[in-house]
C-alpha cells in the first residue's frame, strides 16, 4: 500500500512509519513538526502541513497516490488538555475532520486512527473491553471519543473503511536503539525514568503506594512500539467498507510502577532511589485492557511488549541518545 501518516514524524508514528518501510509499503509523512522530529523519519519522504489545513492534506493524498492512511495527528498531554481545551478540540476533532473531508474529496477510503484508553470510565471493572462503559475524564480523552464519533459517522455516509484503535500505555524504543522517544515536555513514565537516570531530572516520584493493588502503586499495560505497528498494518489491511472497527491495545498483563522501577533497576544493573508522593487525583488504581478483540478478528498477538523488552529498547535509546534527536525541527 501507499500510507499516508498524519502526525508521521512524531514517537509512534514515526515508529510505525518506518515499520511499515520496513515491509514494503510506500510511504509519505504528514507533520507540522510542531512536536515530532524529521530526524525521528530516517529519510522517509515528509510533507509539511498542519492537520487542520484540508487543502494541503487533499493535495498530498492526490500527488502520492494514497491508498490509505494512518492518522496519529495530536494532542495528547492529559494535564494540559485540562488548561487549554480548546486546543484539543481544534486539532483533534476539527483536525479530524479536515482529513476526512480531504478523503472524501480524494476518494482515499482506509484509515486506522490512534485512539486512547482515555475514552474510558477508569471506575469499571478492570480489564477494559471495548463495551466498557464510557465517560471521558478529561478534554484529551473526550476529543477522542469524539474523533470515533466523526469517524463512526463518516464510515457509514461515505464509505470509507475504518479502524480505531485505543492505545493503553504506548512505550518502548525502535530495537537496538536507533530510535525512541523524545517529547519537548516529558510525561510519560519510561522516558521520565529513563531522564532520570541519565541525570537529566532531579527526581523521579511514584505517585501513591497506599493503592489497592498488591504492593501499593499503580498498575498499567504496556504495549511496546512494534506491536502497535503491526496492529495498525493489520487493521488497514482488514477493514470493510461503511464500516468502523474499534479495538484495545494493550497485552492483557498489568505491570506496576514499581515493578517497572524493579525491572529497570535490573536491565541499568544499579539502584535507582526513587521518591515515594501522595497520589495523584484522577489517577485510577488499574488501568488495563482486555485486547481479545484484535486477537480474536485480526489476529494480533504482541510479540515484545513484556516490560522488560520495553525498558531494555527504551535504555538502548536514551543511554546512546541523552540529548534525545539533538535539535527540533
Amino acid at each position: 500500500m501507499r500510507i499516508l501518516a498524519t502526525g508521521g514524524a512524531g514517537y509512534v508514528g514515526s515508529h510505525c512509519l518506518r515499520r511499515f518501510r520496513d515491509l514494503g509499503h510506500e510511504i509519505v509523512a504528514y507533520d507540522n513538526l510542531s512536536e515530532g522530529n524529521a530526524a525521528a523519519l530516517d529519510g522517509i519522504l515528509l510533507v509539511k502541513g498542519d492537520i487542520r489545513d484540508r487543502a494541503t492534506l487533499a493535495e498530498a493524498l492526490t500527488r502520492h497516490g494514497i491508498d490509505a492512511v494512518a492518522h496519529f495527528a495530536a494532542l495528547i498531554s492529559v494535564p494540559a488538555s485540562i488548561g487549554d481545551p480548546r486546543a484539543y478540540w481544534s486539532v483533534n476533532v476539527v483536525g479530524t475532520q479536515c482529513l476526512l473531508d480531504a478523503m472524501v474529496e480524494t476518494g482515499v477510503t482506509r484509515l486506522v486512527a490512534s485512539s486512547t484508553a482515555a475514552v474510558y470510565d477508569h471506575a469499571a471493572a478492570m480489564p477494559l473491553s471495548e463495551a466498557s462503559a464510557l465517560a471521558p475524564a478529561t478534554p484529551y480523552g473526550s476529543s477522542k471519543l469524539a474523533m470515533e464519533y466523526l469517524i463512526r459517522d463518516y464510515a457509514r455516509a461515505y464509505g470509507l473503511s475504518a479502524s480505531c484503535l485505543r492505545y493503553f500505555n504506548a512505550a518502548g524504543a525502535a530495537p537496538g536503539g536507533a530510535f525512541g522517544e523524545a517529547r519537548r515536555i516529558e510525561s510519560h513514565v519510561v522516558p521520565l525514568l529513563m531522564e532520570f537516570v541519565l541525570g537529566k531530572r532531579a527526581g523521579f516520584k511514584v505517585f501513591g503506594t497506599d493503592w489497592p493493588t498488591a504492593d501499593g502503586s499503580c498498575i498499567r499495560d504496556f504495549v511496546h512500539l512494534d506491536d502497535l505497528a503491526d496492529a495498525h498494518l493489520l487493521a488497514l489491511e482488514a477493514g470493510q467498507t461503511g464500516e468502523t472497527a474499534v479495538y484495545n491495545l494493550g497485552t492483557g498483563q498489568g505491570t506496576s510502577v514499581l515493578e517497572v522501577i524493579a525491572a529497570a533497576e535490573r536491565i541499568i544493573g544499579r539502584p535507582l532511589g526513587v521518591e515515594h508522593a501522595a497520589r495523584r487525583s484522577g489517577d485510577p488504581a488499574v488501568l488495563v485492557a482486555d485486547a481479545a478483540a484484535i486477537g480474536r478478528d485480526l489476529g494480533w498477538v504482541p510479540q515484545r511488549s513484556s516490560i522488560e523488552a520495553i525498558l531494555a529498547d527504551a535504555w538502548a535509546w536514551h543511554g546512546a541518545h541523552p540529548d534525545g534527536y539533538g535539535t527540533w525541527c
